[in-house]
Parts: structure tokens; C-alpha cells; sequence
């Protein structure tokens, strides 16, 4: 596979290489979902050391894009009709998020239709017409390989666990050989991001390791309600 990365890709994946990017969001009847608190949980993520920022929607992209100078990853979550999460599904999302301020842009690129397309046609129809990076999540490594053809400019490995071919590997972790299997195909040809269940700081720094350009914590970071629990339970157990 011969894939030729977007000229402008290596100046902004370059401050990524290596590093944490923090997904600041905030959903439901958090405290904390609102665009000034999410921007805030980023701006401490920069101060803690993260490289990039990844968020979920509109006005909490445009929030932290004020605050702070790292590249920002933004998305708008919405759902299948099975009910599956669907990332960034439509062109008037794309453009939305461009003119928030993101930098890159979070597609969902699984074989999955939206606009009368899959993923990779959809990526490809989004990068053919604007001028923005795409960051493709994917759930397999066959829709990794096809969004890397549509013209993505990194492959994330966001949705394994949560499309239906994948759900059972939900509770056991990162998907380590999906990520093995990425860098293996991928990695000498674009960034391969590591995203999905990494709880901790072993985790993190093994996916590095591993390959992975960089990686992506969120939970454990910026959800303090399910921390809690973590702990909770733990001690129930106890």
C-alpha cells in the first residue's frame, strides 16, 4: 500500500509524536459539561504535560481553542440507529469543527453508512473537498487500510469495543492486538494513535512502546465520577 502523508501533516503530528493527548469531555448530568469547565480541564491537561487535546463538540473546541496553544482534535458524538456511537457522521459537523478552531478533525471511519456513504468514502469525499487533517477511528484493522487509501492523515483505534462486531472486546482492556496489527500495516507509512480503555500510566507508556505515535487518555484523566467509582468498588470488594 503506497500512502503519501498531506504535506502540511508532519509540522502538527510532529508536536504529537511521542506524547499524551488528554480527551477532555464531559456528557450528561456531569457538573463539568459545559464549554468553560471542559476548557478548563484542558488547560490543567497542558500544564500536566499533554501534547494535544481531543474534545466533543462545537462549543467546547471553540472554549479550549481560547485557553490553550496545543493542537486540539475535535468530534460531535452522535449515534446509529442501533444505537452504536457514531463519530463526526455528517459534512455540516466537519465544517462546524473547522470553524471552531480544531486542527484535526475526528471521523468515524468504520464501513458503517452515513450520507449514503462508509466511512473511508466518506473521508475521502471530506478530505478531497476541505482543507483539514483527519484523524480516522476505527474499530478493525480492515477499516484502519481503507481509510488510510480514502486520504485519513492518522488512524486511531477509538471504536474498538463500541461498534457491533467489536462490543465483546469492550471489558478487557486496550485492544493491543488491533494496535500491534496497526503499526505493523500503518506505521511506517502514518500515524498510528493508540485511544480506548488505556487507564493508566503503564498502559500509556506501553502503547508507546509498542508504536503507537501517541496516545490518548480520557477517562481516567478528566472523568472524576468514574474514577471515584473505580475506587469505590475496589474497596467494596475489600
Amino acid at each position: 500500500m503506497n500512502i503519501t502523508m498531506n504535506t502540511d501533516v508532519p509540522k502538527i503530528f510532529d508536536r504529537l509524536k511521542g506524547g499524551l493527548i488528554v480527551s477532555c469531555q464531559a456528557e450528561g448530568d456531569s457538573p463539568f459539561n459545559n464549554p468553560a469547565d471542559v476548557a478548563k480541564f484542558a488547560w490543567t491537561a497542558w500544564k500536566g504535560g499533554a501534547v494535544g487535546i481531543r474534545t466533543e463538540g462545537v462549543a467546547k473546541a471553540a472554549a479550549i481553542r481560547k485557553m490553550v496553544p496545543l493542537p486540539l482534535i475535535g468530534l460531535i458524538k452522535s449515534y446509529f440507529d442501533d444505537g452504536f456511537v457514531r463519530i463526526t457522521g455528517s459534512e455540516a459537523e466537519v465544517e462546524a469543527l473547522i470553524h471552531s478552531g480544531c486542527d484535526i478533525v475526528a471521523i468515524d471511519g468504520t464501513f458503517r453508512s452515513r450520507e449514503g456513504m462508509s466511512g473511508p468514502e466518506f473521508i475521502s469525499h471530506i478530505v478531497n473537498k476541505y482543507d483539514v487533517l483527519v484523524m480516522a477511528d476505527i474499530a478493525t484493522a480492515d477499516e484502519a487500510q481503507a481509510c488510510a487509501h480514502a486520504g485519513a492523515h492518522c488512524i486511531s483505534t477509538t471504536l474498538s469495543g463500541y461498534t457491533p462486531e467489536t462490543q465483546h472486546l469492550v471489558h478487557d482492556g486496550p485492544d493491543w492486538d488491533l494496535l500491534y496489527s496497526l503499526v505493523n500495516l500503518l506505521g511506517n507509512q502514518l500515524p498510528v494513535v493508540a485511544e480506548g480503555r488505556f487507564n493508566s500510566p503503564q498502559t500509556a507508556a506501553a502503547a508507546i512502546k509498542a508504536g503507537a505515535w501517541s496516545v490518548v487518555v480520557g477517562t481516567a484523566i478528566t472523568r472524576p465520577q468514574t474514577i471515584t467509582k473505580w475506587f469505590s468498588d475496589a474497596i467494596r470488594q475489600v
